[in-house]
This record gives C-alpha cells, structure tokens and sequence, in this order.
C-alpha cells in the first residue's frame, strides 16, 4: 500500500489546484469516530465529513440499509421510475421538518442543489428575482451559492461576476460588534439605495452559521426576519445543510426559535456518508415549479435515499439530540477550564454539539495561532476544522455517537494541543 508521501505526490500531480486539502492523511478506513489513514496512524475525527457523519463512520444500521438497497437497484432516475423509498422520506421530513402546515420536498445530491433549488422555488412562486443574504454565510461554489456566500476568499476570487440581484448585509456577531438593531438597519439603508423590498423573492440565511464562524442567529433577529418576509410577502429560507440532523441538540437548529421558515435546505448529515439533499417546504411554494423545472438525474439516488431513512432511524433510537447536548456540554466545560490557561479563548460558542471557539490576541482575530493548535492536535492524532470569516475558529464537530471514553481521550489531546501551540 502506498503511504501518505506517495499519495500526496500524486495527488499533487493529478488534482487541480483548486481542489483545496487541509492535511495529507490518506483515509484507508474509518470507524464511527476513529480514521486510520494510510500510514497506520490512527486519527480521532472531530471533522466528521465537514458535519456528515453526524452518527458516525459506517454506522451498522446505514450500512445495513445500503447494502439492502445495493442488492436491490442503485439507479432508475426517479423522473423515469419512481420508488417507494424516496416517497417514504419525504413524508418523514415533510413531518418533522418544523413548521405547522402543509409541505411538500425534493430530492437532489449537494447542499449547493438543494440551496439553488430553494431560490428557484421562491422566485417560481413570487414572481420576483432578488435574494438577501448575510455576510459571513456560505451557501456553497455554484456560481448562484457562491454568489449568495458572505465570503470573497477563497469562494469568489477570480472566478468574474456573480449572479445578479443578490444582496448582502451583516450578520449579527456580539462578538464583532454587530447587532441585530445593526443587521436591520442596514437592510432598511439597502431598500433606500439599491432594492425593492417589492422585488424580493427571498430572504435566506443560517440558523447558525457554519464556515461564517459557528455563529448562532440571535433570538430577536430571526423573529424580525420572519415578521418582515410575512409583511413584504418574501420567502423565508433557512440553510439548514451543516446544523441540521441533530446537531444542534434539536433534529433542525430552527426548533430552537420557535418560527418556522417558509423553506428548508438540508443535506451534509441526512446521508450519513453517502451523497443526498433535500429541499422541504410549504406544499404551496414548493408546487410553484412546473413539472420538469425540478429534480435532476442523480437526484434522490436510492443508495442515498436508502441511508437517509437509517439516518433517521438511528438519530431517534438512539437519541443523538439528547447526546449532542450532553457532549456538548462537556465539551463547553472542558474548553472553559483551558480558557482559564490560556485567555486567547475570546468566546465559547455554538448549540448543542455544534461547538466552536474564536481565538483572538491583542484584540485581533489569531488565525495563526488556530493553525498551530490544529497542527499540534493532528500530531497527536486528532483532526480539527478551522472556519471563521478571520481564520481564526476551531469548530469541533466529531460526530455525535462517538464513545465517552474516546471523546474523554479527544478532551484531553485538544487541551495538550492549545497549551503547546500558546507556548510556542
């Protein structure tokens, strides 16, 4: 078997430059939360896909359903033969998608779909065009997600003009000094230069921010968001791809706030590893489309659709909403006793287990400073992503049926690591 040197040559040779690779540990194997890679060593992964193992590497029962579905059929094109599986879930995020009414959802293969889908639906059913979105978000690379993401490196440098008719305003950050009275103020200085609340089709944002800075949505600021699209008649639109699927301590992080967005975009953890997104919403807008302006070859494959009903399966036998809560409790503990050690901890932060920290020197955002902490835990083999519109995030998202006595062990290197790279 070649070793990681050997694969990091040839993948340097091979991929695009663009194609973005945080450390050169080839995976050769993966079990719930441990990765062994290609030179043997053994990495506890607080990654987990980037939020899509939310139950774990290879999880029997995903596996077992997979492995059904193989045996079965991997590929019809729902659009040409339908199957029941892909209907099943529906119904079931149709239900537990939050939201009192009637809704309807589809079927695609990135977060990036089902987020350009989203607006597709909210402008069919407006008749409208424009789109709100926030700084700091990331709704992915398409040319209409990376115009919507709230970030210009790496996401848009140089890839020429963005889609039109879409437009930005801060997202609160207390930490940054953005309020919410802030956010809306510079939507209302918007509407009197630029836009038309009239011309607005949707407004869309993220519970919690995700590669923004594992921000939460204050309370009051997602409460204005719904009283304004309910008064302008714009659809509301809550990116759920990295919060949701029992992340946040809740299956969607919008049960938290007690409203509901008129539109759901989801993917990340519904496969449980294997590629599926969804789109759920009101059944009124989400019909908006004609037949045929939805869906997609690949869309709802059944090998994915297979591991999203076992995904939920397991979140509800094994009652991960109430683990993350537990796991993240321990998690904030631990990381308030190390900033008790080492006051660079600007802010603990994040629901359930979607946990980050901000670290800041001098008053100034310390990407660096993360960049030896995430160096220092992989040389003790634990795995840690970086975020923030600064750099200057640890997110912790291992997932959420990792064993105690291993997160015990994860606890343990992750404050080894920040005290060594404070020292140094």
């Amino acid at each position: 078997m070649s070793s990681n040197i050997e694969l990091e040559a040839r993948r340097s040779a091979a991929l695009a430059r663009g194609v973005g690779v945080q450390t050169k540990n080839f995976a050769v194997s993966a079990e719930n939360a441990t990765v062994t890679d290609a030179d043997g060593n053994k990495l506890i992964d607080f990654a987990a896909g980037i939020a899509v193992v939310n139950t774990g590497h290879r999880h029997p029962k995903v596996m077992e359903a997979v492995k059904a579905q193989l045996d079965a059929f991997t590929h019809t094109c729902h659009q040409v033969l339908p199957y029941e599986p892909y209907v099943r879930l529906a119904e079931r995020l149709n239900d537990k998608v939050p939201g009192d009414f009637d809704k309807k959802s589809i079927f695609v293969t990135t977060g990036a779909e089902s987020v350009e889908n989203a607006v597709k639906i909210a402008r069919a059913y407006t008749g409208r065009n424009a789109v709100i979105a926030f700084g700091g978000a990331f709704h992915g690379r398409t040319f209409m997600t990376m115009t919507l993401t709230g970030k210009v490196a790496p996401y848009k440098a140089g890839f020429g003009s963005m889609m039109p008719d879409v437009f930005h305003v801060p997202f609160p950050n207390a930490l940054h000094g953005v309020s919410t009275d802030d956010s809306f103020a510079a939507m209302e200085s918007l509407f009197k230069t630029d836009l038309d609340p009239a011309r607005l089709a949707a407004v869309i944002f993220e519970p919690v921010q995700g590669e923004g800075g594992f921000v939460p949505a204050p309370r009051d600021f997602v409460l204005r968001i719904r009283e304004f699209c309910d008064q302008h008649g714009i659809v509301m639109i809550a990116d759920e791809v990295q919060s949701g699927f029992a992340r946040t301590g809740t299956l969607f992080a919008m049960e938290a706030y007690g409203v509901a967005a008129d539109i759901t975009t989801m993917a990340k953890g519904l496969g449980g590893g294997l590629p599926i997104a969804a789109v759920t919403g009101r059944a009124d807008i989400m019909d908006a489309a004609n037949p045929g302006g939805l869906g997609g070859t690949y869309g709802g494959n059944p090998l994915g659709v297979a591991a999203g009903n076992a995904v939920l399966d397991v979140i509800e036998e094994e009652d991960l909403c109430s683990r993350a809560n537990e796991l993240g409790s321990r998690l904030k503990q631990r990381l308030e006793q190390i900033r008790d050690k080492m006051p660079e901890i600007a802010e603990i932060r994040g629901p359930g287990f979607m946990v980050a920290i901000e670290l800041m020197q001098d008053g100034k955002p310390a990407p660096d400073l993360v960049k030896a902490v995430q160096a220092e835990a992989l040389s003790r083999g634990l795995l840690l992503l970086s975020c923030g519109v600064y750099g200057n995030v640890i997110r912790f998202l291992a997932p959420i049926t990792i064993p105690d006595a291993q997160m015990s062990q994860a606890l343990d290197i992750l404050e080894e690591a920040m005290l060594a790279a404070k020292g140094a």
